[in-house]
């Protein structure tokens, strides 16, 4: 499949990651199908869409486009809480959290849905994973297309941050990969190719580079040396990092599958 040919997109979660990879495809042209359990969510990330910190009307008021632009974006946005929706959609891009473990994300509930998902949606579908650390080739097994199966990690928040890690497996096929990366490049994305590496929960890159340095700033906490504030200071002004190392607030991309 050739990203010309992608009509619908559809996303599996209403939260924090699935509203802003749903708000970066539409202003990129792309038709997408939201999908959660309840209508609460939906209206949620449809407000956060339009209204959010870097919702649709603060780029019109902001100039970031017209209100033609902004109209014809909105056009493009569905919502559903009915899986048989999607049937018909060309890539599903999974970006559920949690829900009620207190966890960011749950592995036997992503391998229920795309299960699930195995059974409904057409079958050159394409299956992506937004997992931050889960194993690609782990989750494919959970249905009957691995050679369709890949793994396409955004950073938060979705429609800002430029980079999508794209994970692919052994069976992963050529043409899916492809597709994938047109995709990035079509919504202005900037992406990387990871190897998976199969029964290993590992961050892949970014996140497996950052967990070093968050222990080990931890460390440094831990033992007294300094305090987090100035941990964070110190990589902000002596190496030029844009955050620190060390959250100081709630959990940024923290979202459920609601």
């Amino acid at each position: 499949m050739k990203f010309e040919n992608v009509d619908c997109v559809g996303i599996l979660g209403a939260g924090v990651m699935g509203g802003g990879i749903a708000q970066n495809a539409i202003l990129s042209g792309t038709k997408v199908l939201v999908r959660d359990i309840n209508d609460e969510a939906l209206e949620k990330a449809r407000e956060t869409i339009v209204n959010g910190r870097f919702g649709l009307r603060v780029g019109l008021e902001r100039g970031k486009h017209t209100q033609e632009e902004y109209d014809w974006a909105l056009g493009l946005l569905n919502f559903t809480t009915d899986p048989g929706d999607l049937a018909d959609v060309d890539l599903v891009i999974e970006a559920i959290g949690g829900g009620d473990t207190g966890k960011l994300e749950d592995k036997p509930l992503k391998l229920k849905v795309w299960a699930e998902m195995e059974e409904i949606v057409k079958k050159d579908a394409v299956f992506a994973s937004n997992t931050s650390t889960f194993s690609i080739t782990d989750l494919a097994q959970a249905t009957n297309r691995p050679e369709l199966f890949i793994g396409m990690h955004w950073f938060s928040p979705a429609n800002i941050m430029k980079l999508v890690e794209i994970i692919h497996t052994e069976s992963t096929s050529e043409e899916t990969y492809q597709l994938i990366e047109d995709v990035c490049k079509a919504w202005g994305k900037v992406s990387v190719k990871v190897k998976d590496i199969p029964g290993v929960d590992s961050g892949f890159i970014g996140n497996r580079i950052m967990g070093v340095a968050r222990r080990e700033a931890m460390k440094i906490v831990e033992e007294g040396t300094a305090t987090a504030e100035d941990v964070n200071k110190a990589m902000v002004h002596g190496f030029r990092w844009p955050a620190g190392p060390l959250p100081l607030g709630g959990p940024g991309a923290r979202s459920g599958w609601q």
